[in-house]
């Protein structure tokens, strides 16, 4: 590596150096599906840490364990060992109604599939997740999040009325409506064209950037990677690799990789 190269990666190093408790951890995490000469292990022994305010993603080859993983660090699955913690709460020891709690408090979802109730507006949509916890919006903060996905003069629309981009526009203000510790995006691009990728990416990284959101992607797709502070790669269950802030050449160049071993 050359000078030029080594500062670099240096830079980078320091950048994602952060001294905060990570908004979310996993220790040793395993998830055995079956039992006997059947069993399946679809993790074995992830850790990581997610910083406050940055964005990771998560890519691998069908089968390598990140939608696992997602689910498990989500709290919608439970690991066969190990544990996850999300705001320093370890969430594998809660019972059903306080992981149910704790999800309404500190974890948003954005899904490829939009998941928009048809007979309410897009506003309504956004706050839904507050009206079901018997919350009222703050009014200046929901009038920022419509700004901040531009959806101010499409508000009163149904999600018939509106694109498939705007749709997902109102699915990820939803997630960020009860300002979560974590964000998770699952493939939140695998569905749109191209262009309107592009869109939902930048609206992606904008939340991490403007709003300081902590944001956890699944994505199959390079180009999406490329949004990523960090971007961890699994293959056969285990993180195979992890590049920090990567251009479009390394995550192929990763990817084949992973796929390769």
């Amino acid at each position: 590596m050359n000078a030029a190269a080594a500062a670099a990666a240096l830079t980078d190093e320091r950048v994602l150096i952060d001294h905060s408790p990570p908004a979310l951890a996993a220790h040793e995490v395993a998830r055995r599906y079956g039992e006997g000469d059947t069993a399946v292990d679809a993790l074995r022994g992830v850790s990581l840490e997610v910083p406050p305010g940055q964005l990771t993603a998560v890519m691998g080859p069908s089968g390598s364990g990140k939608s696992t993983l997602m689910h498990i660090l989500a709290g919608l699955d439970q690991p066969t060992s190990g544990n996850v913690e999300i705001a320093g709460i370890d969430i594998t020891k809660l019972k059903d109604n306080e992981l149910t709690k704790l999800r309404r408090k500190h974890i948003g979802f954005v899904f490829q599939f939009f998941n928009l109730l048809p007979m309410l507006t897009a506003e309504e949509n956004i706050v839904l997740p507050l009206t079901i916890a018997g919350r009222k919006p703050e009014r200046e903060w929901l009038e920022q999040l419509l700004e901040s996905v531009d959806l101010g003069a499409r508000r009163k629309h149904r999600p018939a009325e509106l694109s498939g981009g705007q749709q997902q526009r109102v699915a990820i203000a939803r997630a960020l409506v009860s300002r979560p510790t974590v964000l998770f995006a699952d493939e939140p691009t695998g569905n749109l064209d191209s262009a309107t990728s592009g869109e939902i990416l930048q609206l992606v990284r904008r939340s991490v950037d403007e709003l300081g959101q902590t944001t956890v992607m699944v994505t199959h797709d390079a180009v999406a990677a490329t949004i990523a502070d960090r971007v961890l790669f699994l293959a056969d269950g285990e993180i195979a690799k992890s590049l920090a802030r990567p251009s479009q050449a390394q995550v192929i160049d990763a990817i084949q990789e992973v796929a390769g071993q």
